[in-house]
């Protein structure tokens, strides 16, 4: 499999009240984007503070690559915040601490009724057992990572397609233009001898002044420069090359795993022949198909970007 850097999960969970009203809801939302490295960033209350590095390590555990956002929200029924589940034990130890401090400080203010509410342990805002809150968080938290890398598994067999396709382009545009290129060279060298011929004077006709140098002089020259140009403007090492890179890029897609990285080096090494072959096309096919392939590759290295 390969997995994409991008993905979304959400998980919720409702829990009961161990006695009397109230209850929780509690959901972990999980989204990622691409990134060189992984990054956590969580977001969640303080009460579940404690299964940070429980969640960290599962994700650590699931994923290499790709920021993360990992947002934890508990959410209190309506019913866990009214009067009827004051603490009335606390609140009278409160009431005593109270006049325990006007007693030294009888200038000081009295408490007013928010901070005496949201005193710990005078509201039961939840019938929820701490453990059994964090509990869980933990289990929406190993649900929520499995529904990630589904997502990313999704995501990624999508791109495998779409580059493989790329590569199976590519690879039909190199078989296509390979057994070209002798002939391609043949022509544009002939046409250079012409040309050559013409501006050394050897086509000049009989009668005219002669050259400084012998018509036998005069061929080798040409032959030597027509030769040099040829090998110039030979393209067959950018094509085995190029073949031999899109046949380990189409290894690395099938073979899965971990390739963004893989994958990123070798859209570089593509390029690299592309543009080569672009710079030495001496006929108008060969131009026109390094220019596909560039296009072809950008479009790969797009998508790579996003593997992890």
């Amino acid at each position: 499999m390969i997995y994409s850097m991008t993905g979304y999960a959400s998980v919720t969970r409702e829990l009961a009240a161990a006695s009397g009203p109230g209850g929780a809801s509690v959901s972990v939302e999980l989204r990622t984007v691409n990134s060189r490295f992984l990054d956590l960033n969580f977001r969640m209350p303080e009460e579940v503070r404690a299964c940070e590095s429980t969640l960290r390590e599962m994700l650590m555990n699931k994923l290499s690559r790709g920021k993360v956002d990992i947002r934890i929200n508990v959410q209190r029924g309506e019913q866990g915040t009214n009067a009827g589940s004051a603490n009335r034990q606390a609140l009278d130890q409160l009431a005593l601490l109270e006049r325990a401090a006007l007693a030294v400080f009888p200038e000081a203010e009295r408490l007013r009724a928010g901070e005496i509410l949201r005193w710990p342990g005078v509201l039961a805002e939840s019938g929820v057992a701490p453990e059994v809150l964090r509990d869980a968080v933990l289990a929406c938290g190993k649900q929520a990572v499995a529904e990630l890398i589904d997502a990313r598994a999704r995501e990624g067999a999508q791109l495998a397609a779409m580059l493989l396709g790329n590569v199976t382009e590519m690879e039909a545009i190199v078989a296509k233009i390979t057994p070209l290129v002798p002939e391609l060279i043949t022509k544009h060298q002939q046409k250079i001898v012409e040309r050559l011929q013409v501006a050394l004077g050897v086509a000049m006709p009989e009668g005219t002044a002669s050259s400084s140098l012998s018509r036998e002089e005069i061929a080798e020259r040409i032959r030597q420069e027509v030769t040099m140009y040829g090998i110039r403007i030979d393209i067959t090492e950018e094509l085995s090359r190029l073949s031999a890179h899109l046949n380990e890029t189409r290894h690395v897609i099938e073979k899965g795993g971990k390739v963004g990285k893989r994958l990123d080096f070798m859209m570089q090494e593509l390029n690299r022949e592309a543009n080569t072959l672009g710079s030495k096309a001496a006929a108008k096919e060969l131009a026109d198909s390094s220019m596909t392939l560039k296009l072809l590759i950008e479009q790969m290295r797009e998508q790579v970007q996003n593997l992890e």
